[in-house]
């Protein structure tokens, strides 16, 4: 019912579009509809309470945004990184239990593959220019017998742009998660199939690595911990509809660093590289760091990202030889209600653009709503002047409705 409501809310402005999707689900969704309905009727069958996602973590601190465990691809634009949910700090242990001598269990045999959730996202960004982007992309995770994970991801992506016909994107994907020693690895791989264009592959890979352990109080507060992560990438690059129709790719790969420096102060650190199949290349950064005064927070973000060439106009995408970035957050995170937490955060800076400065500010809002002990969701909303696109001496406003419904079985 949540999922038909939300398809609606963001799809109904572009109501016009509608025969052409039907006709592409249709024809090119049959895999994706048996995949669904296989899905939710083995939810039914071997039902648990089991809570880890793909696309979310359990409470990591008291306070903490929600994040993303498993390998997200940052092919999307980069200045979003402001986003405090694109952090990835590091899996958290639980407290230590009191243990207790094993009992005979006469329950039945555990199956090979148990579905423990799953999280739909969905995304709709427009600006002043008349770009439109929206992703709505369900996955399923199953918990195998050994304690790994596999997941399946479909969903649904349109893109549309002034002087481009619009795009329709249909991904599949398969992915995998495990430990082997101290590491974790995860990685994915799958297609994307578009309504007017050739079918791309995507792969994505990271390895997890503890280089000082996570402690942890009694009471589940992470106390310190710092974790090295590397990070590959491949996919089409689905940052508009004329960089789709260009069938532009990109390789990204290099390390985020996480470090809990204190309960209440932490430092996040990301370095990209990319290589573009226009021969194109990049290099990117961006630094956050972040102090909490109860449910109050003060950050500061630092980005940089740099092309060899500016090939927007030929390409397509936003490709800046000096872009720079940097503001301060102030935020507030807190229960309205016992069924509803909410964030809100206001960041205040400058952005310079091939050695012009311009204000940079973003101002965000997000809610989780808690329908039942098995079903949540959140709802945000962004607004942002820093740009992503080339404007000349026009101003830039992005806007975008974003959030994620969780179910767990």
């Amino acid at each position: 019912m949540v999922n038909n409501f939300i398809v609606y809310l963001f799809i109904s402005r572009h109501i016009s579009y509608t025969r052409l999707i039907w006709g592409c689900l249709q024809v090119q969704l049959g895999v994706i509809c048996s995949i669904s309905i296989w899905t939710f009727s083995e939810a039914k069958l071997q039902a648990t309470q089991a809570h880890q996602t793909w696309k979310s973590l359990s409470g990591f601190t008291e306070g903490a945004t929600k994040v993303n465990p498993a390998p997200t691809p940052i092919l999307m634009a980069a200045p979003e990184n402001f986003n405090p949910d694109l952090q990835i700090p590091p899996v958290i242990p639980k407290p230590p239990q009191n243990s207790s001598p094993p009992t005979t269990s006469t329950k039945p045999k555990t199956p090979d593959a148990v579905l423990e959730s799953i999280d739909t996202d969905y995304r709709y960004d427009t600006d002043n220019f008349g770009q439109t982007n929206f992703f709505f992309e369900p996955t399923a995770q199953f918990r195998l017998r050994n304690g790994n994970k596999i997941f399946f991801k479909t969903g649904f992506n349109f893109f549309e742009q002034p002087g481009v016909e619009s795009i329709t994107n249909f991904p599949l994907q398969v992915g995998w998660q495990g430990k082997i020693g101290k590491a974790t690895l995860q990685t994915a791989a799958g297609v994307d199939i578009f309504n007017r264009l050739p079918t791309a592959i995507n792969l994505n890979a990271k390895v997890e690595v503890p280089i000082v352990p996570p402690r942890v109080s009694s009471s589940g507060h992470l106390l310190s911990a710092v974790v090295l992560s590397g990070n590959l990438e491949q996919g089409a690059y689905k940052s508009n509809a004329r960089t789709l129709e260009n069938q532009i790719t990109a390789w990204r790969f290099g390390p985020d660093l996480y470090w809990q420096i204190d309960r209440k102060t932490s430092l996040f650190s990301s370095l990209r590289l990319g290589s573009y199949n226009d021969g194109n290349f990049e290099v990117q950064s961006f630094n956050r760091l972040e102090r909490k005064f109860g449910q109050f927070s003060l950050a500061a973000n630092l980005f940089t990202w740099s092309f060899d060439r500016n090939l927007e106009r030929t390409s397509g995408y936003f490709s800046p030889q000096d872009f720079l970035v940097y503001n301060a957050e102030v935020g507030w995170e807190g229960d309205i209600v016992n069924f509803l937490r909410c964030r809100f955060a206001a960041n205040l800076g400058q952005q310079r653009l091939n050695g012009k400065f311009d204000n940079a500010n973003t101002y965000q809002t997000r809610c989780t709503v808690k329908f039942s002990p098995d079903v949540e969701a959140d709802f945000g909303y962004t607004f942002s002047n820093v740009r992503n696109q080339e404007t000349g001496g026009s101003t830039y406003g992005g806007n975008s409705l974003a959030g994620q419904l969780r179910v767990k079985f």
